[in-house]
């Protein structure tokens, strides 16, 4: 008996091993659940509800995981699945992919994969999903209850441009999309609905992104928002702080609201189009001096670029924050911002918008909740209170239309009850010695555009 136990812990041992994982021959082979079933030597069975994966399963270069026309459920056993090849759920099947306890959890590792079409999915228990280098596209699928076991985010991207369009992320620990601040992403964000991730209350946007590839980070169509109010959950990040490569990102037609903050762009080489957004209520924060600006452009270097069109922001904290290096553009006197910003502020004053920073800001032609010159001045922080800051130009303003001209020759008007403007939006004291050209001054009867010869 000495010698048989000896021999039989070697043969469970060696059986153990033959079952602990299974990886596809790399031949050019399509395999249906059924089919792994057969051949993966029990690493994937048939289970009570479905299909149960046992251990690791990895689908290698050239090969396919092909779910077509089935209605499934897999449950997980704590194993990873790694696509190396190829998956594809097509449009007419029903999957759903579950870890099989609230302690045993799935991950899934898509690398260096191609042509991966991830179809109507329910997914839920998992510990994370990375993709590396891999072409992918998850359509209508829904993400719930993942942990940050695997990956910090329910997907995790590194060196490429995924398409992630009409899903749902709801109650995950961690984000819902990230990407690292080391590597480049693109990815391509459309229609997603993202209810109250980050459940693990981190300090940590719903959206969290580094520095975009070559292709336009996308970011359109979504509803980003937190149903908890004491959760500090920002809305939607894109960072690069190490100052790599060039960062584009379009940002249209998002509802971002009821975060810890909305929009935050930070660092350099970063350059934005931010239209038809709705900021609202971003005002999830205790101490207004760490959070609550429905936009926040924040750079390390006035490469931080962007241009707002159309945007809805009220009800945060601050309206838009402006802070160290920036070039913001919220409206010129040839391209109008038709941005509506207003009551927006804490500590009981309006912030609208406050610009942080030495540089100026044009912001012509936006809806400020005000057409009174004087109220929309005292909701913007800038140079007028305090010199070392930059200048923001937001006259004229929607409302003020309707300029009457006149020839200062011929026209009796009294300038020490009005204020003068440039066409370029700067007041002009009305003591100075005024040069030719055209102004705008604003009386209490209207606005007049007059001529000075």
């Amino acid at each position: 008996m000495k010698r048989i136990l000896p021999i039989l812990l070697l043969i469970i041992g060696l059986a153990t091993t033959l079952n602990a994982q299974w990886v596809s021959p790399g031949n050019g082979t399509t395999y249906t659940l059924p089919d792994l079933v057969d051949v993966t030597e029990g690493v994937v069975t048939n289970g009570p509800d479905g299909f149960l994966v046992n251990a690791d399963l990895t689908i290698s270069t050239n090969d396919i995981l092909k779910i077509d026309n089935q209605v499934a459920r897999i449950d997980v056993d704590d194993a990873l699945i790694t696509i190396n090849g190829s998956m594809v759920c097509t449009n007419n099947s029903r999957v759903k992919l579950y870890g099989l306890n609230e302690t045993k959890h799935f991950s899934m590792r898509f690398e260096n994969a191609t042509d991966c079409y991830i179809n109507k999915m329910y997914l839920s228990d998992g510990a994370g999903i990375k993709i590396i280098e891999s072409d992918v596209t998850f359509n209508d699928v829904k993400f719930v209850y993942f942990t940050r076991d695997y990956s910090n985010a329910v997907i995790d991207i590194l060196n490429c441009d995924p398409v992630i369009s009409d899903c749902y992320f709801m109650l995950n620990h961690g984000a819902a999309i990230s990407s690292p601040a080391n590597g480049q992403a693109s990815p391509q964000i459309m229609n997603c609905q993202f209810d109250t991730n980050v459940t693990d209350n981190q300090n940590t946007p719903q959206i969290n992104l580094g520095p975009g590839g070559n292709d336009t980070i996308r970011i359109v169509g979504n509803e980003v928002y937190t149903i908890m109010a004491q959760w500090y959950v920002g809305g939607v990040s894109v960072a690069d702080l190490m100052g790599t490569g060039s960062t584009k990102v379009l940002l249209k037609d998002n509802i971002i609201k009821e975060g810890r903050y909305g929009y935050n762009q930070q660092g350099a080489n970063i350059s934005s189009v931010i239209t038809g957004n709705q900021f609202i209520d971003n005002n999830h924060e205790d101490n207004p001096m760490n959070g609550g600006s429905g936009i926040s452009i924040y750079g390390s270097s006035t490469n931080n670029k962007a241009i707002l069109r159309n945007n809805l922001i009220t009800g945060n904290l601050w309206g838009i924050t402006a802070i160290y290096f920036h070039d913001i553009d919220l409206g010129t006197e040839d391209d109008w911002g038709y941005n509506e910003i207003h009551d927006n502020g804490n500590g009981g004053m309006i912030y609208d918008l406050y610009n942080n920073a030495s540089y100026d800001i044009m912001a012509v032609g936006n809806k400020w909740g005000s057409t009174d010159y004087d109220e929309i001045e005292s909701h913007i922080y800038h140079q007028a209170d305090d010199p070392s800051l930059g200048l923001v130009t937001f006259y004229p303003y929607v409302g003020s239309e309707g300029v009457e001209e006149y020839n200062l020759e011929s026209t009796e008007i009294d300038l020490t009850k009005a204020t003068i403007f440039t066409l370029t939006g700067q007041r002009v004291n009305y003591s100075e010695s005024l040069t030719p050209g055209v102004y705008l001054v604003i009386t209490e009867h209207g606005t007049k555009k007059i001529f000075i010869q």
